[in-house]
Order: structure tokens, then sequence, then C-alpha cells
């Protein structure tokens, strides 16, 4: 499905060095942003108290926020847990506070500016807790990356499985640079975001790829760059319909969804957006600069390359 078809290939490998440019100093900022500042980490990861309490009537979650507030918690998680009239909180740690004091404290303010609330359950979520999310987010990510490089070696070569590889950690490294640099909260669903975005990023570079390997067979006497520029160019339809219409779904959840799914939203956001241009502008690029070529596509055992007048596959899209 096309809206529209670009009939003259955009010259993008043209400025590939000055986008790249742009790119690495993204990335080393990000980088620098999280080395010296960190990740402002949720209570999932630092420990602290989970309240969970009850109302007679569906909760006003924007009064309950207020109230956390005037107790000098900022950007604690409120959220209905069930039912609209359970709610649930996550306190972090506050010096010369026990878990019962922080529940104590929370209960009477919220009693005083709702007596039917009911103290359902508190729970206190100890550091070594948040040190294993730690570990296991991390082992997450990192089976994840791998498996995307095992994918793409198998799919395409090993030229491709780097590409985009480097593509995406630059995805995910910008994502945390972010909230590293304006210390928004760093919580399980936004570590769930940057999984989600691994795999959006990669499937943009997947169809990429798929159309300089096609291309690669139907236009043999194009270099390497014009048979990038050629594909990519003739995949920007298709990236403006299924980017355009994912955007408008997350930026629905952003302006919409409230302060529970708020930085959930903000992090794939930025994740689509920088996942477009690092699968245009990042993986191609050093995809052309590996020497992708069409040997690459040379099949196994056959001797002939793909796109050959006798293959009797030449021209057939995979």
């Amino acid at each position: 499905m096309e809206f529209f078809r670009i009939r003259r290939d955009i010259p993008f490998m043209k400025h590939a060095i000055v986008l790249n440019t742009v790119s690495a100093l993204a990335f080393l900022f990000a980088v620098f942003f999280l080395v010296t500042r960190g990740l402002n980490l949720s209570v999932e990861f630092t420990g602290g108290t989970v309240v969970e309490v009850a109302y007679e009537q569906p909760a006003d979650l924007t009064a309950v926020r207020r109230v956390v507030e005037s107790l000098g918690y900022a950007e604690v998680p409120v959220q209905n847990f069930g039912t609209s009239r359970d709610v649930l909180l996550r306190l972090p740690i506050q010096a010369g506070q026990s878990s019962g004091q922080q529940s104590e404290t929370l209960l009477a303010a919220l009693k005083a500016q709702n007596p039917t609330v009911e103290l359902r359950r508190t729970e206190f979520v100890g550091p070594q807790v948040g040190r294993e999310l730690v570990e296991d987010g991390l082992k997450a990510l990192a089976m994840v990356i791998v498996g995307i490089m095992i994918y793409l070696a198998m799919r395409f070569e090993w030229k491709y499985a780097v590409a985009a590889i480097i593509a995406n950690l630059h995805d995910v490294v910008i994502i945390l640079g972010f909230f590293a640099f304006f210390q928004w909260e760093f919580s399980l669903a936004v570590l769930a975001a940057v999984l989600a975005v691994l795999g959006y990023s990669v499937n943009e570079s997947v169809v990429i790829f798929d159309r300089i390997r096609e291309s690669f067979r139907k236009h043999r006497k194009k270099t390497t760059p014009q048979v990038i520029d050629h594909a990519i160019t003739s995949t920007i339809s298709r990236t403006i319909i299924t980017h355009g219409s994912t955007e408008i779904m997350v930026l629905s959840m952003l302006l919409f969804g409230g302060p529970t799914l708020h930085y959930f939203a903000l992090a794939l956001t930025i994740g689509i957006l920088f996942g477009i241009y690092s699968s245009v502008f990042v993986a191609a690029a050093i995809g052309m600069w590996l020497g992708i070529k069409r040997e690459d596509l040379i099949k196994s055992g056959s001797g002939k390359k793909e796109g050959d007048p006798d293959d009797p596959n030449a021209g057939a899209v995979v």
C-alpha cells in the first residue's frame, strides 16, 4: 500500500557522514549524562514502600497525588489497582522513617482528605529486590540484542547484523540519555518500552535491508550507495504510513493516558522517532561503510550471484 511514490531517488548516502556525525555526538552526550547523572530509578529498583488503599467511591487520582505531593514525595506512581476504587502507591525510602511510619503518615493525610479511605495492605520492597530487578532487566536487554543479531545474521549477512544492532543500540542509549539528562523516573514500564523500541527499530531495518537486497537483484548497474538510496526512497511511503499511525497511538497515550502511562509513552515516542532516523541514516550508512555488495547475496553452494540472467530465481522477492 502506498499513498504516494517518489520517482527520483533521494541521495541519502550523500549526506551520510554529516548525519552520522550528528548521531555520534548525540550518542556521546547520552553516554556522558548516563555516567555523570545516572538514571532516576523508581521504587521497583531502589526499594521503598508499596501501599494499597480503597475508597467507597471511584478514587480521584488527581486529589490523591496532591495529598502525596504535600507530604514531600515528588512523582510518586499513583494508579488504580484492580478497580477504580482501589489505589496503589509506591513511596521511595525516606531517611529517618520506617515503612510503617510512612504508611501511617500517608493514611492519615488521605483520611483528612477523604475519611472513607481504608488501608488494604502495605509492603516494603527492599533494595535487594531492586538489585535483582536491575540484573534481570539487563539480562533481558542482552538476550534481546543477541537474539536480534542472530536473526539478522541468519536472514541476511553479518554486515547487515552489525549495522542493525549498532543502530538499535544507538536508539536505546539515546532514550536512556534523555531519561538521565532530565532525571525522568526510570521504572519497569520504561524498561518495557525500551525493549519494545528494540524490536520496533529492527523491523524498520529489516524492511530497508530487504529492499536493498531486492534492489541489488534488479539494478545491477547501480553502485552500492545508489542501490541504498533507491531502497530507502522506495520505502518512504510505507515508513510514513507505519510510523505515522504508530506515533498517533503513542502520542494519544502520552497526552491522554495520565501520569501512569506518561514515561512509558514518552520513551516510546523518543524511540520511534530515533528508530526511523537510525534505520535510514545509521544502519544503512554503516552497512555501506562495512562494504555490503551484490556478492554478499551469493547462495551457498550455488556458485551463482542472485540476479544473474541464468539464475531461475532471479528477480524473486523474498
